[in-house]
C-alpha cells in the first residue's frame, strides 16, 4: 500500500455538527423515498421499482469528493448519490417512477427509463455543449449489469487526454483535466467479464478512475460465494494492487458500509489517489445491507435466514448511523458537545417523511394533470359520438369503470371510437379525428424522438464539398488516400484521436495511419490491448467529455464483442435523455471481401438492427471513407464506418482537397445508368457486381449500379425506386447471410419507398451463404455471391420477360 497525506481543514464543531445532521437527515429522505416507492408499485400507481436502501452512507461519503466537472458512471441503486450532488430530487424520482414523460419534471430520461436510472442534461435545448467543467455530471444509466464499466474507462481516460491536448472551448469540458469518473457497481455483477475488462485496462492506462463495488452478499437470491473464485472480491483483486516505484495497477481500499467515519476516511484516501496521482481505485464496501430486497418483483425473506435477516437489522446503516450520532461527544473548553439528541433525530426522520410525502403527492399530481388534460380534450369529442352509435357508448361506459386511467386508455378509446364510427363522416367525427391527431404528435415527440440528432450538427445538415480532382490529381493506393486524409483530420481537430489495437507503432495493419503516431504523439493515435469491448467504451466516454473519439476495431467480425456497448449504451443515448446527452463516436472498422471463416464474415444484419440510433456507413472505397470521416467529425451523431478490406492496395485516384470533402449520409450514388434492371449493393461487394454489370452489357442487358453507401439513414431521398421506376426489376446482392442486411434493403425499397408499383419481375436478393465464408478464393467464390452469380440469375430475370431475346443458357 502506498503511503499518501490527505489534506484536511480544521472547522468548528458547529459546522462540524451540521454536516452530520445534513447527512442523516439526506439519509432519512433517501430512505423514506425507497420505503414509499416500493408502496406507489404494490398499491399499482408505477409498474416497477429498484431502490437505494441500505447503501445510504457509502453514497453520502462518495458524494463529499465528488467535485464539479467530476463524472458517475454508475447503476441503478444510486439515488443518494443523486441526491447529494444535486442531480436528483423527491419529485423527479417519483416522476421517473410514475414514467412522466416531462424533461422538466424528470430531466435524465423524460420518463423512457424505469426507476433509479440516472443523468443530468449535458446539452442545452438546442444540442449545443452545457459547461461540462461548472456541474457535476452523470451519464446516463443503463440497466445491463457491468454495461456502465467500459463508458467508465473513457469517462476517466479523458482527463488524461484533457491534460495533453488543446482545442478551442477546451474550459467548457475540463478543469485542467483534474476531473475524477466514479463507478459503481453490485457485488454481483464484478463477476461479469466487462469489469474485470474496465479494471484491467484502467490499471494499464492509469486513469483517474474510482469504482466502488456495493457488497451485499448477493446477487438477487444467489449468495457471493457462488458467484466468484472468492467471495472476498478485494482479495480476488490483490494482484491487481499496485507496488512501489510501478507505474501499473490500481489501489484496494475496504470499508464496512455501516462504519460513517471510515467511510469518510476511505473516499478521502480514494480521492487523493485518483485526482492527486492519477490511479485508478476500488473501494470494496462490504457488509451492505438492502432491507427492501432486490426490486418490487420479489422478496429477499425467500432466500435470506433469519439470523441474516435480524443482521441486516441491526447494521442497517441508518441505525449504526444514528448510533454513533448519539454515541458522538466531545469536550471543548471544558464542556460536553454532543452532536444531537434521541428526540432532535426522531424530528429529523419526522421532517424527511413529510419531505418525502409531499414530493410524492406533488409528482403524482403533475403526472395525472397530463392524463386529466389528455382526457378533457378527447372524452368530451368521443361523448358527442356516443348518440350516434350504441357501440361507441358501449366502449365509453367501459372506459369510466377504469379505476386509474392512463393515455393509452384514453388514445385507445378515441380510435375504437373511430373505428365504429368509420361509415359516418359527421362533423364530430372530424372533430375527433383532427383532435387525435394532434396529441398523436405530442406523444411521437414524447416516447420516439431523439434516436439521431435533431440539432443543427446533425450529419444530414453537414455541408456537402465535392473531391477536387485535376490533371495532378495521383493514383495511389487507397491506404494513402486515408492515411492523408488522417493526416488532415489530426492537424485540423486537436480534439481528435484514434485508438484501437495495432493503431499507433505500426500505423495499424494495413498502414492507414502510417507515421501518424510519430507526427501527432501517443496520446492522440494509441495502441491498446486486445479488448474490443473497452475500446468501445473508451469512446462512449470520451465522445460524452466532448472529445470526438475514434475507436478503431481491427476487423467487422471483432465487432460482435462490441454490440452489447453499440447496442444497449451508444445507439440509446441520446433516445434514452430525450436528447439531454450524446456521444458523437465514430468506430472506424474494416470487413468484407478477405478470405476465411474468422475475417471476412458480415455480420452487418445484426448491427443495423441492434444498433438503430448509430449511423451504419459502408464506403465502397477509401476515397468514399475518408469522405464520411469527414462529414462526421463536423456532426454530432455516432456513427459505424466499414472500410473495405481489399481497398488498401487498389489504386485510387487521390483528391486534390484531402482532409476537406464530405460525402452526404443517406445518399446513394447511381454509379452506372441503365435501363433493363436496378442492382443494388455496397461496399467490397460494389466491385463484383460493377464486374457483373459490365458483362451483362456485353449481352445486352443494360443493368443499372447503384451503391447504397449508408445503411442507416437509408436514401433519404427514395432515389432507388425512381431507378426501379425506369428499369421494373430489382436485385439486391449483399454478402450478409439469407435474410439479413438484403431483406432490410428490400423492406426498404418495396415497402418504404413503395417500389413494388414499378415491378414487372419478381424482386431478387442474393446473398451469401448461410454460413461463414471458407478459406481461400475459392472459399470466398462459392460462399459469397460472385460476378457469375449474378449474370446468370439477371439473365434468368430476363429469360422469363423475353425467353425469345435471351435463349435458356
Amino acid at each position: 500500500m502506498q503511503t499518501t497525506y490527505i489534506e484536511t481543514q480544521q472547522i468548528s464543531f458547529q459546522d462540524f455538527k451540521e454536516q452530520i445532521l445534513a447527512d442523516y437527515r439526506l439519509g432519512r429522505i433517501s430512505r423514506e423515498m425507497s420505503l414509499l416507492g416500493r408502496r406507489e408499485v404494490l398499491t399499482g400507481k408505477a409498474k416497477f421499482g429498484i431502490f437505494g436502501d441500505g447503501k445510504e452512507l457509502p453514497q453520502l461519503a462518495l458524494s463529499k469528493v465528488f467535485r464539479n466537472g467530476d463524472w458517475r458512471s454508475g447503476y441503478y441503486r444510486d439515488q443518494t448519490i443523486a441526491l447529494a450532488i444535486g442531480a436528483l430530487t423527491v419529485e423527479s424520482f417519483y416522476a421517473q417512477l410514475y414514467a412522466d414523460t416531462s424533461a422538466e419534471r424528470e430531466p435524465a430520461s423524460a420518463g423512457r427509463q424505469m426507476n433509479g436510472h440516472y443523468a443530468t442534461r449535458t446539452l442545452n435545448e438546442d444540442g449545443s455543449w452545457k459547461n461540462l467543467a461548472q456541474i457535476k455530471n452523470i451519464s446516463s444509466d443503463i440497466s445491463p449489469t457491468a454495461g456502465q464499466m467500459p463508458r467508465l474507462l473513457g469517462l476517466a481516460q479523458a482527463s488524461k487526454v484533457f491534460k495533453e491536448v488543446a482545442f478551442e472551448g477546451k474550459e467548457n469540458f475540463t478543469n485542467n483535466g483534474n476531473e475524477i469518473a466514479f463507478g459503481t457497481i453490485g457485488d454481483a455483477s464484478s463477476a461479469e467479464g466487462h469489469f474485470w475488462e474496465t479494471l484491467n485496462a484502467a490499471c494499464a492506462l492509469q486513469v483517474p478512475m474510482i469504482v466502488s463495488i456495493w457488497d451485499d452478499g448477493y446477487g438477487i437470491s444467489v449468495p457471493t460465494k457462488n458467484q466468484r473464485a472468492k467471495a472476498d472480491i478485494a482479495e480476488m483483486l490483490s494482484g491487481f494492487q499496485r507496488k512501489d516505484g510501478e507505474n501499473q495497477g490500481c489501489e484496494i481500499i475496504q470499508v464496512k458500509a455501516w462504519d460513517y467515519a471510515a467511510l469518510l476516511e476511505a473516499y478521502a484516501k480514494a480521492e487523493h489517489f485518483a485526482r492527486t496521482e492519477s490511479v485508478p481505485v476500488v473501494v470494496h464496501v462490504i457488509e451492505v445491507t438492502q432491507p427492501q430486497g432486490h426490486s418490487t418483483s420479489g422478496s429477499h425473506e425467500r432466500y435470506k435466514s433469519a439470523e441474516r435477516l435480524q443482521w441486516e437489522a441491526d447494521f442497517d446503516g441508518l441505525v449504526k448511523f444514528k448510533e454513533w450520532i448519539l454515541n458522538y461527544s466531545v469536550e471543548i473548553e471544558g464542556k460536553e458537545e454532543v452532536l444531537a439528541t434521541a428526540e432532535e433525530l426522531d424530528a429529523i426522520e419526522n421532517e424527511a417523511k413529510k419531505t418525502v410525502k409531499d414530493g410524492q403527492k406533488k409528482a403524482w399530481d403533475s403526472y395525472q394533470s397530463t392524463i386529466t388534460e389528455l382526457k378533457n380534450k378527447i372524452l368530451p369529442l368521443v361523448e358527442a359520438l356516443a348518440p350516434q352509435n350504441s357501440e361507441v357508448s358501449e366502449e365509453l361506459n367501459n372506459f369510466k369503470k377504469i379505476i386509474s386511467v392512463g393515455k393509452r386508455d384514453v388514445f385507445s378509446l378515441a380510435r375504437k371510437s373511430l373505428l365504429l364510427t368509420r361509415a359516418n363522416k359527421t362533423a364530430e367525427r372530424n372533430a375527433l379525428q383532427l383532435a387525435l391527431q394532434e396529441v398523436f404528435a405530442i406523444e411521437e415527440d414524447n416516447y420516439s424522438s431523439h434516436l439521431y440528432s435533431q440539432s443543427q450538427w446533425k450529419s444530414s445538415e453537414v455541408k456537402m464539398v465535392d473531391p477536387i480532382y485535376s490533371e495532378n490529381s495521383e493514383e495511389v493506393d487507397g491506404r494513402v488516400v486515408i492515411r492523408n486524409n488522417f493526416d488532415k483530420i489530426f492537424e485540423k481537430y486537436p480534439q481528435t484521436l484514434i485508438f484501437g489495437e495495432d493503431a499507433g507503432n505500426i500505423g495499424d495493419v494495413n498502414q492507414g495511419l502510417e507515421g501518424m503516431q510519430e507526427k501527432y504523439g501517443e496520446t492522440r493515435v494509441v495502441d491498446t490491448g486486445i479488448r474490443e469491448a473497452t475500446i468501445l467504451g473508451q469512446g462512449i466516454g470520451m465522445a460524452m467529455r466532448g472529445l470526438r473519439p475514434i475507436a478503431e476495431i481491427q476487423y467487422l467480425d471483432y465487432i460482435l464483442y462490441c454490440l452489447q456497448g453499440m447496442s444497449d449504451d451508444l445507439a440509446t443515448v441520446h433516445y434514452r435523455t430525450k436528447g439531454g446527452q450524446k456521444a458523437p463516436l465514430i468506430i472506424r472498422t474494416r470487413g468484407h471481401r478477405l478470405e476465411g471463416i474468422w475475417h471476412s464474415g458480415s455480420p452487418m444484419a445484426g448491427i443495423i438492427n441492434l444498433s438503430k440510433g448509430i449511423l451504419v456507413l459502408v464506403p465502397r472505397n477509401l476515397t468514399k471513407a475518408a469522405g464520411f470521416y469527414n462529414t462526421m467529425l463536423q456532426s454530432d451523431e455516432p456513427a459505424l464506418i466499414v472500410e473495405c478490406l481489399n481497398g488498401y492496395r487498389l489504386k485510387e485516384k487521390q483528391p486534390d482537397n484531402i482532409g476537406e470533402f464530405t460525402v452526404p449520409v443517406g445518399k446513394i450514388e447511381v454509379t452506372k445508368e441503365g435501363k433493363d434492371v436496378t442492382l443494388v449493393t455496397y461496399g467490397s461487394t460494389w466491385r463484383i457486381v460493377t464486374e457483373a454489370a459490365n458483362e451483362l452489357e456485353k449481352i445486352g442487358i443494360s443493368a443499372e449500379v447503384i451503391d447504397i453507401q449508408s445503411l442507416i439513414p437509408f436514401d433519404l431521398s427514395n432515389e432507388i425506386a425512381e431507378s426501379v421506376k425506369k428499369t421494373n426489376r430489382l436485385v439486391v446482392i449483399d454478402e450478409d447471410v439469407e435474410g439479413g442486411t438484403s431483406a432490410f434493403i428490400m423492406q426498404q425499397i418495396l415497402e418504404k419507398q413503395k417500389a413494388f408499383r414499378y415491378l414487372d419481375s419478381d424482386p431478387i436478393t442474393m446473398s451469401a451463404k448461410n454460413h461463414r465464408p471458407a478459406y481461400a478464393s475459392d472459399g470466398d467464390y462459392f460462399s459469397k455471391p460472385s460476378a457469375d452469380d449474378i449474370v446468370e440469375k439477371v439473365y434468368e430475370m430476363l429469360y422469363e420477360t423475353n425467353p425469345t431475346k435471351f435463349p435458356k443458357i
